[in-house]
């Protein structure tokens, strides 16, 4: 949720609730019917900042959202009343709420337009390509301060015998983007007609440091721009918002949260079968029930990964270095079976409950490995933006033991980059139903 745009969730509250003061009969109803409604609005993107304010173009997700949170508690409402006069209070309740909402939000879009008409709102902004497409961007962008953003100048592929782009100051070349826009003061960066390779873009969209910029793209072919969702534009030329590549903020805590419960709680449900398979491992094995292994987490940084012992390796070597051991003889039944059934990761609830890993995220990986993949595969070190897991989307999807790395890689980028907390449950639910088929290595 963009800053500008925080006030819109206390405003959609109070509007929403306002009408309790008077039907005081149905003030739980209103104020349920409030928060699922700001809750749809949030899961829709209501709330996310727009280049080009009319309230006209949200008029139709707002009242369709307000109508889905509406009809839920109403059901509710009917249950609990037989009468149909009460109903029907309730949904004239609903009716002026929604008018206000609208009436609210209206306002905010006025108030805000006004701020950037005049200048006392607004973020600097660069404009990343140098063809005719960029131009008109920054012509656009001068002449229409109500778009909330001041022009600051382009930044482009270095090419032989390159020309400035017409219309403004070339800043500097693309590979430097990120020193440029923090020597310019720049908030938001508009990636254009730049001409270059996809995964040179990628490369550079998805480093870290681009996560301190809002960053804003015209489709390459925004001819053909899809129409889903809420589709944003400057003077008739389409945008879309990238997606942070990080996890944050409120999803952050969120996941956080529920790593916290549900291992907690795995914990205690579970224990009988990690004394169990304690034991068994003892009797197999001997001393050392728990394998520690140092594997390279969230930003890089190393931790202290714990699982139940299924072998034991010759030296300390050969555990950081052996890249697979599922047919070794030295794998006893016990390990077999622990291996097959991923039981033998159990124990890293702990290491989720204290903070080194999650539920659900790419696996972690040993430095030694880590350095050679990274080295291999450049998209490889971007798994490290978000904590490590316990199960992840590639290892449910089928890549797990001696399969290629990039396509590993592929599949953790893309659960970090469109991470839910439905994609999470998916992907637990999936690796139950591995675990039953006894999956694992």
């Amino acid at each position: 949720m963009n800053r500008a745009w925080a006030l819109m969730l206390p405003i959609d509250l109070v509007a929403f609730a306002l009408p309790a003061i008077h039907f005081q009969d149905h003030w739980k109803s209103i104020l349920a019917a409030a928060g699922l409604s700001a809750t749809l609005f949030a899961v829709g993107g209501l709330y996310q900042v727009r280049r080009h304010l009319s309230i006209l173009d949200q008029v139709p997700a707002l009242l369709g959202r307000m109508l889905v949170a509406s009809a839920l508690v109403s059901i509710v409402v009917a249950m609990r009343h037989s009468s149909a006069d009460n109903l029907a209070s309730f949904l004239r309740v609903v009716a002026i709420s929604a008018g206000l909402v609208l009436l609210g939000r209206a306002l905010v879009a006025l108030a805000v337009g006004l701020a950037r008409h005049r200048r006392w709102a607004g973020r600097s902004a660069i404009v990343v390509g140098g063809g005719p497409v960029a131009a008109e961007l920054a012509r656009l962008l001068r002449r229409h301060p109500w778009y909330g953003l001041r022009f600051c100048g382009f930044v482009d592929v270095a090419t032989a015998g390159h020309e400035e782009p017409a219309g403004g100051p070339l800043l500097g070349w693309f590979d430097d983007l990120d020193a440029i826009a923090a020597r310019a003061g720049c908030d938001v960066i508009i990636i254009a007609d730049i001409d270059c390779t996809e995964s040179r873009l990628l490369r550079v969209v998805r480093s870290a440091s681009m996560a301190n910029y809002e960053m804003w793209m015209v489709p390459r072919l925004r001819d053909f721009a899809a129409q889903a969702g809420h589709p944003d534009h400057i003077g008739g030329i389409p945008v879309v918002r990238v997606r942070r590549p990080t996890l944050s903020g409120p999803k952050y805590f969120i996941k956080r949260a529920s790593d916290i419960a549900l291992s907690a709680l795995a914990l205690v449900l579970l224990s009988p079968v990690l004394l169990l398979c304690a034991i068994a491992v003892r009797i197999e094995g001997g001393p050392g029930i728990i394998f520690h292994q140092q594997r390279i987490g969230r930003f890089g940084r190393p931790f202290q990964l714990l699982k139940f012992r299924s072998m034991r390796p010759d030296s300390d070597a050969e555990s950081r270095t052996n890249w697979s051991v599922a047919h070794d003889p030295r794998v006893g039944p016990v390990g077999r079976f622990i291996r097959r059934t991923s039981i033998d990761e159990l124990p890293q609830l702990w290491n989720i409950l204290r903070g080194d890993m999650t539920i659900v995220g790419p696996r972690p990986e040993r430095p030694y490995f880590v350095n050679q993949f990274s080295a291999e595969h450049p998209d490889y070190a971007l798994r490290h933006r978000m904590p490590v897991g316990l199960t992840g989307l590639a290892q449910v999807s089928g890549l797990r033991g001696d399969t290629p790395i990039s396509d590993r890689a592929r599949f953790d980028n893309y659960y970090i980059e469109n991470w839910s907390i439905w994609l999470d449950a998916k992907v637990v639910l999936r690796t139950v139903a591995e675990v039953f088929r006894g999956g694992g290595r």
